[in-house]
């Protein structure tokens, strides 16, 4: 099973949020997850992102893939492999 931190899409039309995730790569963007470890929300100025650091670094470590976008926000919180 290839598992992916991924985004999940939140909140109202026009108005998003998003929830970081641990997911299977076969299941949609807003479907079942394994785990959240954080939020990001690209709506507030400048954007906020809540990230729980040691969840992150356990999915890292047993070799979950992020995103392109969650790999720059890891990288602003300095979470790396």
């Amino acid at each position: 099973m290839a598992v992916k931190i991924r985004l999940r899409r939140m909140g109202q039309k026009k108005a998003p949020f998003y929830r970081i995730v641990v997911a299977d790569s076969r299941s949609p963007r807003d479907g079942k997850f394994i785990e959240e470890i954080g939020t990001y929300n690209p709506n507030a100025d400048p954007s906020e992102f809540r990230i729980n650091e040691e969840a992150a670094k356990k999915w890292l470590g047993n070799g979950a893939q992020p995103t392109e976008v969650v790999g720059k926000l890891f990288k602003l919180a300095g979470i790396e492999k």
